[in-house]
This record gives structure tokens, C-alpha cells and sequence, in this order.
């Protein structure tokens, strides 16, 4: 038997079973991806059938202007809109609700409460959003302790807007206050976002001192 025939019927081996694996994969995928399907639309077969419950302990975020900067650039355009935001949104429900599927939702409150467990989450997004706008500008301004404020209340109502959490670190590091940027990232790794990992690395790396006081 030549040496040709045999190179040959090994390579012809190896591309019989390459296409098997191949089609081993595909199906144990499929069956993977049937599987998750069906079980998504069992879970939300059961969650449409909920009854609505009550909101009452929901977590409701509360704006305590009283503690905020609010008579800063007072004059200035853009911190008067900000200011009118928060302060509409001051009167209205707001709940954060990241990392919850409408499904999660309408299992654990109903189904015919989505449309206002939306809202309240909307009004967080846009609650969170103001709060860095207003802090940029706040930074741009000078006003490095105002900012601090601001974004110091962002955290502590678990925003996952990335720079919220590097605006606040560059603030501490500017103090060496690297004790603060550890409890930064604890912070960040209870976040329920799909930004947790990112943010929490970004800030590990960014400022290794934080890690003599916690490395996650």
C-alpha cells in the first residue's frame, strides 16, 4: 500500500469525522437552543397568568434635594433644566429595575402591572442620566464637591452608568482616597447590569492602589 493512498485515506478519516463533530455540535446546540426556548415560553405562559399583586414594597428611589447642590450654577441653562428634571421626577415612583425581564416582572407582580413598573423604571433611567449630565457640568465648572455629591447619591441608588462610577473614582484618586475607590467597586459588583463586569474591571485596573484594600 503506497504511501500516497494511505495520506489519502487519513485525510479522508479526519474529514468524515470533522463533518460528524461537526453535526454533533450542531444538533446538541439546537437541542440547547429548543430547550431554552421552550422553557422561556413556559415561564412566561405562568407569568401571564399572575394576578396582580400589590406595589407597596417595592423599593421606591427617594430624591432628597435637600441634600443635593441645587442652588448651584444657578444662572446657568442647562443645570435649570437638570434641576426642573429632578425635581419632577421628585413627585413621581421611581424603581430600579435593571437586570429584570418583563417576564421576572410579571411573575413576581402581575401582568397587569408592566405598564406602570415600566414607567417606574423609566423614570430611574432618566433620573440617572440627569444626575451625570448634571455632574459633568458640575466638573466643567469647578465645582469638584457638588459633583461629588451628585454622583456620590448616583451609586448609592445603584446607577450602572459607567462613567458615574470612573467621574467619582478620578475624584477620590485626586485625594488618594483609594480606600474610597475599593468601596467603589464593592459597590459595583452587587450591580445586577450587564456593565458590572466591565465597570468593576475598568476601576481595578485603573487604580491598582484600591486593591490593597479589596481586589474582587
Amino acid at each position: 500500500m503506497s504511501l500516497k493512498f494511505l495520506a489519502s485515506l487519513f485525510i479522508f478519516i479526519v474529514f468524515v469525522y470533522t463533518i460528524l463533530v461537526v453535526a454533533q455540535n450542531t444538533r446538541r446546540q439546537r437541542a440547547l437552543t429548543e430547550k431554552k426556548e421552550q422553557e422561556f415560553w413556559d415561564r412566561e405562559k405562568r407569568a401571564n397568568s399572575v394576578r396582580k399583586k400589590p406595589l407597596d414594597g417595592l423599593d421606591y428611589v427617594k430624591i432628597p434635594l435637600e441634600k443635593l447642590p441645587m442652588n448651584a450654577l444657578s444662572e446657568d441653562e442647562k443645570a435649570r433644566e437638570y434641576k426642573e428634571i429632578l425635581t419632577y421626577l421628585s413627585t413621581q415612583p421611581i424603581v430600579n429595575l435593571t437586570g429584570f425581564t418583563n417576564t421576572d416582572l410579571k411573575l413576581e407582580y402581575g401582568t397587569a402591572n408592566i405598564t406602570p413598573l415600566s414607567q417606574y423604571d423609566q423614570n430611574y433611567t432618566v433620573l440617572v442620566r440627569t444626575l451625570q449630565q448634571w455632574a459633568d457640568l458640575l466638573l466643567e465648572s469647578g465645582l469638584t464637591d457638588d459633583a461629588e455629591t451628585v454622583l456620590a447619591y448616583a451609586v448609592s441608588i445603584g446607577t450602572d452608568v459607567s462613567h458615574t462610577y470612573y467621574a467619582l473614582a478620578k475624584i477620590y484618586a485626586g485625594r488618594e482616597e483609594y480606600d474610597k475607590i475599593a468601596d467603589l467597586i464593592l459597590r459595583a459588583e452587587e450591580l445586577r447590569s450587564a456593565l458590572r463586569n466591565s465597570i468593576v474591571r475598568t476601576l481595578q485596573e485603573s487604580y491598582p492602589q484600591a486593591c490593597s484594600h479589596h481586589c474582587g
